[in-house]
C-alpha cells in the first residue's frame, strides 16, 4: 500500500511537471501564458507595421531562386524546438521581408485586396478562440452572428424570407455548391432521384450546364468534380465582353432537340479579367422559362450592392436560385471569406447530414442551431466576424464611396489609355479592371506579345509593380485591377510612363 501511494504521488508529480511544461506552448489562463501571448502579438505587430511603413515597392526581398534555396536549407521538422523569438526572427526575414504588399498602389495584378484594420482585429479574435462553425456548442455567439449576417445579406440582395446563406472559403467553393444544388434539384424534380443516397441518375450523362465564354474556370472544374465531366459545360457565345440572351435561348432549344438536358445557367457579375456583368434580369427570366437553375457568380461584383451609384448593375440578382459573393475581393476582407446564398433554404436539404457526435436531430427539436447542415465543410472558421466588425465600423455610405472611387479611377485610366497612341484599350470596364496593351512599332503579334509579357515580368522582378496579364482574341494584354481605394490617378500615370519606357527599351 505504501509503495502504491508513493508510486501514485510520483506519477502525479511527473504528470504535473509535464502539464506545466506543455502549458508553456499554449494560450491559457496562466500569467506566464498571457504575458507570452501579449509579447509575441506585440512583436509580430511591430514587425508587420515597420515593414509596411518602410516598404516602398509592391515586392521586396530576395530573388525566387534565393528564396527557394533558403527554405530548402531549413529543418522544418527539427527534433527539438528553438525559442519562439528565434523562429519569429527567421520568419520575419523569410516571410515579412520577402512579401507582396497588397497595400501598395502599384500592386494591381489580381483580385487581391488591401484589408480593413477592423478586419485584422477580427482575425486576432478568430485565431485566439479557434471556434469552429459546424456546431453551436463550439461557437455559440459566433453561430448566431453568422446566421444574423446571412439573413441580412439575403435581404440586402433582395431575396425573400425563405432565402438563406452560408459562409464559404471563397468563390470556388460557392460556385461548386451552386452547381451541386442545381444538379440535385433537377434530379429530384424531374426523376424523383436522390443523388445523396443513390449516386448519379442514369440520365446524368445528358446533363448540361450553360455559361458564357468569360465564365470562371471553376464552372468546368465543378462539373468535373460533380461527376458530370467538363464536356457537360456548354459555352453559349465566344464574345468575352458580353452575355447574349438570344444565344442562351437558342442554345437551350438546340440542346433539348438533341435529347440533352440543360439543368443550369451560370451568369457572371464581374468577370475576373474584364469585370463584365451579364444582364442578370433577362438572363434569369430566360433560364427560368426553360426550367434551368440560375446561378450568379458575383464573387467580384457582388460588393456593388453597397454603392448607390452602381448597384443597378446587379438588377435581377434577386431572381437567382443561388449566388456567389466574395468578401475577400471588393469587400476588403482578409482571405478567406466568401458567402453562398440560396433563394430557397430548403435547397440545403440536398447536403444535410446528421452525425450523432456533432449535430444530432434532437438539437433541432431543442431549437439549437448547428450550421454544419448547410455547408459541405465541417470544420469552418468564424470568418463572418470580419465583415461583422468591419461593416459596422465603416458604414454603408463610406463603403459605397470607396467603391465609387475605384470605379471612377478605372474610368479615368481607361480614357487616358484610349487616347494614347502608344496603348490599346481592350474594353471599357463596368467595374474597376482595366485591360490594355503597349503598342510597339512592330505589327507582328508574336513580337507584340513578347514585349508586353516581358514588360510585366520586368516590373515584377524589379519589385516596381505587380500587374496582370491576359489574352483577348489570342492577343497578349496587360491588366490593372484597381481594387485599392488608396490608389491615386498619379500612381497609375507614373506606372503607365514606366511601361512606356520599358516598352521602348525592348524595341531597340
Amino acid at each position: 500500500m505504501i509503495l502504491q501511494e508513493h508510486s501514485t504521488k510520483k506519477n502525479d508529480q511527473l504528470l504535473h511537471e509535464a502539464n506545466q511544461a506543455f502549458k508553456n506552448y499554449f494560450l491559457n489562463d496562466s500569467d506566464e501564458s498571457i504575458t507570452a501571448y501579449r509579447q509575441v502579438i506585440s512583436k509580430v505587430a511591430e514587425s508587420i507595421a515597420n515593414q509596411i511603413k518602410e516598404q516602398k515597392q509592391p515586392y521586396c526581398g530576395i530573388s525566387p531562386a534565393s528564396l527557394k534555396e533558403e527554405i530548402a536549407a531549413m529543418e522544418l521538422f527539427p527534433e527539438t524546438g528553438s525559442s519562439l523569438n528565434e523562429v519569429l526572427d527567421r520568419t520575419k526575414k523569410l516571410v515579412i521581408e520577402s512579401n507582396i504588399s497588397v497595400y501598395h498602389p502599384h500592386c494591381l495584378a489580381h483580385l487581391h485586396c488591401p484589408t480593413f484594420i477592423a478586419s485584422l482585429a477580427a482575425e486576432m479574435i478568430i485565431s485566439a478562440f479557434n471556434q469552429s462553425m459546424d456546431s453551436w456548442d463550439q461557437a455559440p455567439a459566433a453561430t448566431m452572428i453568422e446566421q444574423a449576417l446571412c439573413d441580412k445579406l439575403c435581404k440586402l440582395y433582395g431575396f425573400g424570407p425563405n432565402a438563406d446563406a452560408t459562409f464559404t472559403g471563397g468563390g470556388t467553393m460557392s460556385n461548386f455548391m451552386g452547381l451541386l444544388l442545381a444538379r440535385d434539384h433537377y434530379s429530384k424534380k424531374h426523376f424523383n432521384w436522390n443523388i445523396q443516397k443513390k449516386g448519379l441518375p442514369p440520365e446524368a450523362n445528358k446533363f448540361r450546364i450553360l455559361c458564357a465564354e468569360n465564365s470562371h474556370f471553376t464552372i468546368a472544374q465543378s462539373a468535373s468534380i460533380l461527376g458530370l465531366g467538363q464536356n457537360a459545360v456548354v459555352k453559349i457565345n465566344k464574345n468575352v465582353f458580353e452575355e447574349d440572351v438570344i444565344a442562351l435561348e437558342n442554345t437551350i432549344n438546340e440542346l433539348k432537340e438533341q435529347g440533352l438536358l440543360p439543368i443550369a445557367y451560370v451568369t457572371t457579375a464581374g468577370t475576373t479579367d474584364f469585370g463584365t456583368i451579364g444582364s442578370i434580369d433577362i438572363l434569369a427570366d430566360c433560364a427560368h422559362k426553360h426550367g434551368l437553375w440560375i446561378h450568379v457568380d458575383a464573387a467580384y461584383g457582388g460588393a456593388l450592392i453597397l454603392s448607390e451609384k452602381h448597384k443597378h448593375k446587379l438588377n435581377g440578382i434577386e431572381k437567382a436560385d443561388s449566388v456567389t459573393v466574395d468578401f475577400h475581393k471588393l469587400f476588403y476582407q482578409p482571405i478567406s471569406c466568401g458567402v453562398f446564398i440560396v433563394k430557397d433554404r430548403s435547397s440545403f436539404e440536398f447536403i444535410r447530414l446528421h452525425a450523432d457526435y456533432l449535430n444530432p436531430e434532437s438539437n433541432e427539436e431543442l431549437g439549437i442551431l448547428d450550421l454544419v447542415y448547410k455547408s459541405i465543410q465541417t470544420t469552418r472558421r468564424f470568418d463572418a466576424l470580419k465583415p461583422f466588425i468591419a461593416l459596422q465600423h465603416i458604414g454603408k455610405k463610406k463603403f459605397g464611396e470607396m467603391l465609387d472611387h475605384t470605379i471612377e479611377l478605372a474610368e479615368e485610366v481607361s480614357s487616358m489609355i484610349e487616347h494614347d497612341p502608344q496603348f490599346e484599350l481592350a474594353y471599357l470596364t463596368p467595374i474597376n479592371a482595366v485591360v490594355f496593351r503597349y503598342l510597339p512599332n512592330s505589327t507582328n503579334e508574336k513580337e507584340r506579345a513578347a514585349i508586353n509579357n516581358t514588360i510585366k515580368t520586368k516590373l515584377l522582378l524589379s519589385g516596381k509593380a505587380i500587374i496582370g496579364q491576359t489574352t483577348v482574341n489570342d492577343k497578349a494584354f496587360l491588366k490593372f485591377t484597381l481594387l485599392n481605394p488608396m490608389t491615386r490617378l498619379t500612381d497609375v500615370v507614373e506606372l503607365l510612363d514606366e511601361i512606356k519606357q520599358i516598352g521602348k527599351q525592348l524595341e531597340q
